[in-house]
């Protein structure tokens, strides 16, 4: 039974209006996200957008925390859900944990872990001890050691994908991203499952999608093929920047506005 309100309305959405997802990691962005997003997600991404980490599995508990709290203060609607890092979820007893701190520190109202069968009973146990978890399944950042490729071009792949969709959902998560897999595989498990499903990199058939906001911005140099860049906020900063550096060589800043 889910009891947060806003979880159960996303719940709710199945095949109906688009679900919309992005990124935050601060509180000046999340109050902009806030206005138009339904869902707002601290993603463990931070650790190579913000820190220029190799991969997302060198971001730690304390990290993701810091960042969610600020996030939190920027957020009054929309559901704020938080990935658990890289082997804070190994067993039962450490997601539980972990998962217990992250929540009472933000205040939060999901979680999310990525994997299918191979954590379905850490995520049955999260889900009995009334956490709300969301899924993540298709490519798995925090499991690839090597250049991200897109899932699903084998049977093999493909059925056992499928498979992970299904348990989660039977598990009673309240929603399931699927990253960068072969469209017609998106498509199948959007229509299969009861729960909402939340595209990143998997076509316009699943009921929502996510990205994250500094590709969205161009503010990265991220350039997969799943991005769309709607701005291109580094060239305005590079203009901005070079104004005020003009400013201050011909000694045109601070203005007789700007002083005391």
């Amino acid at each position: 039974m889910m009891k947060n309100r806003k979880i159960r309305e996303i719940f709710k959405r199945k095949n109906k209006n688009p679900i919309v997802c992005l990124t935050a990691y601060s509180k000046t962005i999340a109050e902009i996200l806030d206005k138009y997003c339904d869902i707002v997600l601290v993603g463990d991404s931070l650790g190579m957008v913000l820190y220029g980490m190799e991969s997302t599995r060198e971001v730690n508990l304390d990290m993701i925390i810091n960042h969610a709290k600020s996030v939190k203060k920027g957020i009054s609607k929309s559901v704020l859900v938080i990935d658990m890092p890289y082997q804070t979820y190994r067993n039962e007893k450490e997601a539980y944990k972990n998962a217990k701190k992250i929540i009472k520190s933000t205040k939060c109202d999901a979680l999310k872990l990525e994997g299918g069968k191979k954590i379905i009973n850490t995520i049955k146990y999260l889900i009995n001890k009334n956490i709300p978890v969301m899924g993540h399944i298709g490519l798995l950042p925090q499991s690839e050691r090597r250049k991200f490729k897109f899932k699903g071009r084998s049977s093999v792949e493909r059925k056992r994908i499928i498979e992970d969709a299904i348990l989660l959902s039977e598990a009673g998560v309240f929603a399931i991203v699927i990253e960068c897999v072969e469209e017609s595989l998106a498509k199948i498990i959007s229509k299969s499952i009861p729960v909402p499903t939340i595209g990143i990199g998997a076509s316009k058939h699943c009921d929502g999608q996510i990205l994250v906001t500094d590709d969205l911005l161009g503010l990265s140099n991220f350039t997969p093929r799943f991005i769309r860049k709607y701005s291109n906020i580094k060239k305005i900063i590079n203009k901005s920047v070079l104004r005020f550096r003009r400013d201050v060589i011909n000694r045109n800043f601070p203005g007789r506005k700007n002083i005391y």
